[in-house]
């Protein structure tokens, strides 16, 4: 069972959607059905989500496959919560205006971290 991954995938899943309402509250706001129509507040919000579904993705994957290899329990958490957290500074420093870069390096510096730390991690184990 992946009960682990299950929690931060399920988290991440919320935060998706709060990024997709925040993309159709930008839509109907400016009345634009499709594309961004020019609109900055939309092009923001369109790439905030649009940039948590380009990383979370990997970062599920990743926690999922080294959950099955049997990962330390705390090592899950530390993964989990870098992806969680890389991904919800990322969308608030972004999603801001102006921009809160700060927030917005750590975020997808936590978040490649994570996915790299993961990735080596997956790979020694499987080389064992």
């Amino acid at each position: 069972m992946l009960t682990i991954t299950a929690i931060y995938a399920s988290l991440l899943a919320l935060l998706f959607i709060l990024l997709s309402v925040n993309v159709i509250r930008w839509r109907l706001k400016a009345r634009v059905s499709v594309g961004d129509g020019g609109h900055h507040g939309l092009v923001k919000a369109i790439r905030c989500q649009a940039n948590c579904a380009e990383y979370a993705p990997i970062g599920i994957l990743l926690l999922g496959i080294a959950e099955l290899q049997g990962a330390p329990v705390w090592a899950m958490h530390v993964l989990g919560a870098m992806l969680l957290g890389g991904r919800i500074l990322h969308a608030f420093g972004f999603g801001r205006q102006p921009q809160i870069v700060p927030f917005r390096r750590l975020g997808i510096l936590l978040t490649l971290i994570m996915i790299t730390v993961a990735a080596l991690g997956i790979l020694g184990h499987a080389l064992i």
